[in-house]
């Protein structure tokens, strides 16, 4: 079976806006997805609100497109009531961080066992391009047409302080770093964030000149810096610029897990 049989071809094209990253996102989820077998009876995608969480709608599996913020608890209920399913999450900057920010927390801290795929486009892209715990400082959005002047959440380190077993973060960009990253995630018993940094050429681009889809993916490919090498520079005192992202796997353990089949 090829990755594309996992499609619901009566439902492309897609809705997403020319240039978006959320197709590279469920290709690389999809590819990862058949690459382990996985059936799709045994497996269930859920999502939120948001450009991220229409994903599931284009997949053959069974699915919930839940309230805003909430996919989190959705799937731990699912998990807790079938433990056997193979279950994904798809959300986006805002869903997760913003409405669903004490869902994402306590996800990680009971180490529910899932897979979470966060696409970080830096904005609320569906619902009118606000500003997101995610937005770099100084950027450009409805809400803050002056600038962002919020610090930035770190949701992979957020995600790692709380307990997540496995978290890892790359872009649309790294695409087969990210497919990799996401079997592993797939693979980990526990909760798994996987944050994918992705370009939204309409509600961010155009604000911020990356207008062009190539700006953001160029954006993406010469902004981020492995976590080793930036481990590494700053143990030597090394300076890094502060418009750099780390990338790679930042935590992969073995806590105990919550809807774990026995």
């Amino acid at each position: 079976m090829s990755f594309r049989d996992w499609y619901r071809v009566d439902r492309l094209p897609t809705i997403y806006c020319v240039g978006c990253g959320n197709g590279t996102v469920i290709n690389c989820t999809l590819h990862a997805v058949d690459s382990l077998g996985w059936k799709w009876e045994d497996t269930v995608f859920v999502s939120g609100i948001g450009c991220s969480s229409r994903a599931p709608g284009y997949i053959k599996t069974d699915s919930l497109h839940t309230t805003h913020g909430r996919p989190l608890a959705f799937a731990t209920g699912i998990k807790l009531a079938k433990p056997g399913l193979h279950v994904v999450v798809f959300t986006g900057d805002g869903d997760l961080a913003a409405i669903g920010g004490n869902h994402f927390i306590h996800a990680c801290r009971r180490n529910v066992d899932m897979t979470v795929i966060c696409m970080n486009n830096w904005i609320y892209g569906m619902t009118g391009g606000q500003g997101s715990p995610t937005t770099p400082r100084g950027a450009l959005t409805t809400t803050t047409p002056y600038g962002s002047g919020e610090g930035v959440f770190d949701l992979a380190a957020l995600a790692v302080a709380a307990g997540a077993n496995h978290v890892a973060r790359w872009t649309s960009y790294h695409v087969k770093e990210l497919t990799r990253a996401i079997q592993t995630g797939l693979e980990t018993p526990g909760f798994s964030l996987v944050e994918v940094l992705t370009q939204c050429p309409t509600a961010y681009g155009r604000r911020n000149k990356l207008r062009e889809v190539s700006d953001t993916v160029e954006y993406l490919k010469d902004h981020a810096i492995l976590l080793q090498k930036y481990n590494r520079l700053t143990a030597e005192g090394k300076p890094v610029p502060e418009d750099m992202f780390t990338v790679g796997e930042f935590v992969r353990r073995n806590r105990p897990a919550m809807g774990v089949p026995p």
